[in-house]
């Protein structure tokens, strides 16, 4: 009987510690429910905790992570909002953004959900996105005119790595310099 209540303390004293560990982790970096898991599967399989069984881990983890979520510490549809408006900020694509949310462990659920607000907000996004791509990197109307036909290949290539169609990227590449800094004027 002693030895239930030790291993009831020790599974207790786990959690605790586990839940410290993920609110320093959620302080530090704001992450997804999934990057926190994976922190904390990483973290406790590292140690070499003899009191704990390695195969309860994974459901010590869920627990705090039901936890944590109810007590609106982690938040996947925050997460991914805030993430695709700062994605945005710097001038991702709609595709880049999807994929990056996917990485992260997001519910496809959510990454629906934020791309809609992102097309109803604005309805050619990645024309915009693609606009500030070409600013930061001086690629395409942001050329000067006697370059901006030897790199037409490379500048498409570029667009089409940031995750942008071909058509925008053709639609972007075809801008005149003066439409270019009007459209910037906007931004």
């Amino acid at each position: 009987m002693i030895h239930r209540k030790n291993k009831k303390k020790d599974l207790e004293a786990t959690v605790d510690e586990m839940r410290n560990f993920a609110l320093n982790y959620i302080e530090k970096y704001a992450p997804s429910k999934q990057q926190l898991k994976t922190y904390l599967l990483k973290k406790y399989l590292s140690f070499k905790n003899s009191s704990v069984n390695k195969s309860s881990i994974s459901d010590l983890i869920t627990v705090v992570l039901n936890d944590l979520e109810q007590s609106k510490f982690i938040n996947d549809k925050f997460y991914s909002n805030s993430k695709a408006k700062n994605l945005i900020q710097r001038g991702s694509s709609i595709n880049k953004i999807r994929n990056y949310l996917i990485q992260k462990g997001i519910s496809d659920k959510y990454v629906r959900e934020t791309l809609a607000d992102i097309k109803n907000n604005n309805e050619d996004q990645d024309f915009f996105s693609a606009i500030k791509i070409c600013k930061k990197k001086r690629i395409g109307p942001a050329r000067e005119e006697s370059n901006r036909s030897l790199f037409y290949k490379k500048d498409i290539g570029i667009l089409a790595r940031a995750g942008f169609d071909f058509e925008t990227s053709k639609k972007i590449m075809d801008i005149e310099k003066d439409e270019y800094i009007k459209i910037l004027n906007l931004l």
